[in-house]
């Protein structure tokens, strides 16, 4: 099953999440040339999920970009069942059905519970989640059937000898949190590979985080590899593991496709020096203050104070990482005027509830307004 699942999928798949955008709508044109460049290099697999965008807009960018305009049998499409969106069993079919419509999809080859937790495990086996996906998969709908994840490594050992009927997994792994004590990229990975279960990568580049490093890392790869970007030593960092079907990538613009494209489409996998490199940088980063937001966006819908999380945090990190001063404040004075602002945080822990990476956002907001708001 693991060599089926990956054997002809080449190793880039194209994140809908963080789409190019044309005010607060996504550039469908632009997203469209950026597809028909993805294609023309062989590279078949996109992935959005149920909550990517506002009202479904990811999955309907995934119709208008992808499935009207491309023959279904040649693609690889994948969508996400949000347990947190089901109040009650029967609203998983509706979700599904949903994603269907708005896909345009016909059926999905890869399915996902999404973002698994420990604390979302209750409610998957009230309501029957695992069974619903297996029917689906019965009925054809669904192809193959896993899960993303977000937790230990414990709780994934304990998920996948609890369901050893899922195909594969989707998990958080780049340079950086290889280490990590609350990502456990490296754990959690060994874990997947010991119930010898496929995986796709998300995060390879930490939602853009390791796209554009501090000045000593950038020298450093260029010294190694002139020439080459920084985002490029985090996704071949990802697709030079074993038993991995596809990395990851939101992609949200063309020069961040072709990139992306210049490298993967003959993939080299990393040298001893090069990962040597890597661990020097991962060192260099984890000793670096920073929030570690990837900019998903889960926590902005609800949060009752209409806060945009993760551009504080953006904000935040400019400032302690490369300590650039006139730019972030510049950058949150302008924020403030379109959202709430981190002072105005009260601390509801929702946000919280539903973030991938558990950070304490309601204990960092403080600290993002006292660092601007003097």
């Amino acid at each position: 099953m693991e060599d089926y699942l990956g054997k002809d999928i080449k190793k880039l798949g194209f994140g809908l999440m963080r789409l190019p955008m044309n005010g607060d709508e996504i550039d469908i044109e632009q997203t469209k040339l950026m597809v028909d460049e993805f294609i023309a290099k062989g590279f078949t697999y996109f992935d959005t999920a149920y909550v990517y965008g506002e009202n479904g807009a990811s999955e309907k960018a995934m119709k208008a970009a992808v499935v009207d305009r491309y023959p279904r049998e040649m693609l690889q499409l994948t969508s996400k069942l949000p347990i947190w969106c089901c109040e009650k069993k029967e609203d998983m079919q509706k979700v599904f059905d949903t994603s269907l419509e708005r896909t345009g999809a016909g059926y999905f080859d890869f399915y996902l519970q999404h973002s698994l937790d420990k604390e979302k495990l209750a409610k998957l086996d009230e309501f029957g989640a695992w069974d619903f996906v297996a029917e689906l998969k019965k009925k054809g709908l669904v192809k193959h059937m896993g899960f993303s994840f977000h937790d230990t490594a414990d709780v994934l050992d304990e998920i996948l000898t609890k369901h050893p009927e899922q195909e594969f997994v989707q998990l958080q792994i780049n340079y950086c949190d290889w280490e990590s004590d609350s990502v456990q990229s490296r754990k959690c990975y060994e874990v997947a590979r010991k119930h010898k279960k496929p995986v796709v990568i998300m995060e390879p580049v930490r939602g853009g985080s390791l796209a554009e490093l501090t000045p000593e890392i950038e020298t450093m790869f260029r010294e190694k590899n002139p020439g080459m970007s920084t985002a490029s030593w985090a996704i071949r960092f990802a697709a030079s593991l074993d038993g991995v079907i596809t990395v990851l990538s939101g992609m949200s613009n063309r020069e961040q496709m072709r990139d992306n494209l210049s490298y993967m489409e003959e993939l080299r996998p990393l040298s001893d020096e090069e990962r040597a490199t890597l661990e020097k940088a991962a060192d260099i980063l984890r000793n670096t203050p920073s929030v570690p937001c990837t900019g998903c966006k889960y926590c902005v819908e609800g949060c009752p104070m209409s806060i945009k999380i993760p551009d504080f945090f953006w904000t935040y990190n400019q400032r302690t990482i490369y300590g650039n001063v006139t730019m972030p404040q510049n950058r949150y004075n302008e924020l403030i005027k379109e959202s709430g602002k981190p002072a105005d945080c009260i601390a509801c822990g929702q946000c919280e509830s539903v973030c991938p990476q558990h950070i304490a956002i309601s204990e960092l907001m403080p600290k993002v307004a006292e660092e601007f708001d003097r």
